[in-house]
This record gives C-alpha cells, structure tokens and sequence, in this order.
C-alpha cells in the first residue's frame, strides 16, 4: 500500500441526544468533549511542529 492512496476518513461526529440526559450527565459529557477537544489541539500542534521542522529542513536558504 502507498501512503499517497486515499485513506478512509473517520466517521463524522455523532451528536448525542441530550433531552433524556440529567444534569450530572450533561456535565459529565461535556468534561469528557473538552478532553477530546484538548486531545485534537494536541494533535494539530504536534503535525503543525512536524511541518515546520519538514518546511525549514527542506526550505531554500
């Protein structure tokens, strides 16, 4: 396999239905959305460091 093949993407995020959530549950749901939140920032700035080390190694003086 080459990496320049398509690869499938993840699956769109699915919204939870919050009506039958209590108070508890919703706050529970949305510490557990911050953490993935925090977890893709982490993730975007690890590839953005990659990239700029890539970009200045292979850049033109």
């Amino acid at each position: 396999m080459f990496d320049d093949e398509e690869k499938p993407r993840p699956r769109a995020f699915e919204k939870r239905v919050l009506d039958p959530l209590s108070l508890e549950e919703l706050e529970d749901y949305i510490a557990d959305l911050e953490t993935e939140i925090a977890r893709c920032r982490e993730a975007i700035a690890s590839k953005k460091g990659h990239r700029g080390a890539a970009d200045a190694l292979f850049s033109k003086p």
